[in-house]
């Protein structure tokens, strides 16, 4: 017996889709049938992946998103629904990092990592959840109530590394907003849960891996190796699925034991 998951009929909003796992997901989604929102603020990326996607025939959009500013994030999601109709899923994807020690991080470089991970996960979570709530309630139109969020973390989250303390702390940050986020919007079928991805070989730091400080980090996890985008991708279309509906408030460690 074979058991899959059809998300046809489903429209996902994925943030930071330009490349990286954010990309993947969207590519994931699309497989599993999702109609698909594609935001970012380079719009270009974003032009390209909608284009492998519709190669394939499925559904894709692009909308410019700065998930730094909260006018961006109104007009973004307004936009998708608009072009797509009411989003089911949301893949909160976007954030960036910076690498020095305590000591040295300045405010520009908390703030940057701050209005990214933390500031503007919260106000993507907050527009699309304000929308699933209104559905839910029977005051706004929608074919489906309930909606799937699904925050990207990072094993940083729980596991706090040297050098990338203040993106540790914008990540644990994640996680709690995640379990305030299912608290309050789980009786309304909304589940919000959160993946912490570990050490995955993306485009942005391909080239670490191959150096002599890439080698020695691998070296020290627990299976020698690191991921790769696809594995995370029964994750995330499980918790993008009705099927995921007894899931809510969790967080879920993909870091090949790293975390443990």
């Amino acid at each position: 017996m074979s058991y899959s998951i059809d998300l046809s009929g489903r429209v996902a909003f994925v943030t930071g889709a330009s490349s990286g796992l954010g990309a993947q997901f969207a590519r994931a989604l699309a497989r599993a049938g999702a109609g698909v929102v594609l935001a970012s603020r380079r719009l270009e990326r974003l032009k390209d992946l909608r284009a492998q996607i519709e190669a394939e025939g499925e559904d894709a959009h692009v909308v410019a998103l700065d998930v730094t500013s909260i006018d961006s994030i109104k007009s973004a999601v307004a936009h998708a629904e608009t072009e797509m109709g009411s989003i089911d899923i949301l893949v909160n994807n976007s954030g960036v990092s910076t690498t020095q020690r305590i000591q040295d991080v300045t405010e520009e470089d908390y703030d940057f990592i701050f209005d990214t991970n933390v500031k503007g996960a919260f106000f993507v979570a907050q527009e699309v959840g304000k929308r699933m709530l209104a559905r839910a309630r029977g005051s706004a139109p929608g074919t489906y109530t309930g909606g799937r969020i699904i925050n990207i973390a990072s094993m940083a989250g729980l596991k706090v590394l040297p050098q990338i303390g203040a993106y540790a702390i914008s990540k644990a940050a994640v996680v709690h907003m995640t379990k305030a986020m299912a608290l309050e919007w789980g009786r309304f079928g909304i589940n919000v849960n959160a993946i912490c991805p570990g050490y995955i070989d993306t485009e942005i730091n391909h080239h670490h891996w191959s150096t002599e400080q890439g080698q020695k980090l691998m070296q020290m996890l627990p299976r020698k190796r690191v991921g790769k985008p696809e594995d995370l991708d029964a994750l995330v279309v499980l918790l993008a699925s009705s099927q995921s509906h007894f899931i809510n408030g969790a967080v879920i460690a993909a870091d090949d034991g790293f975390a443990v």
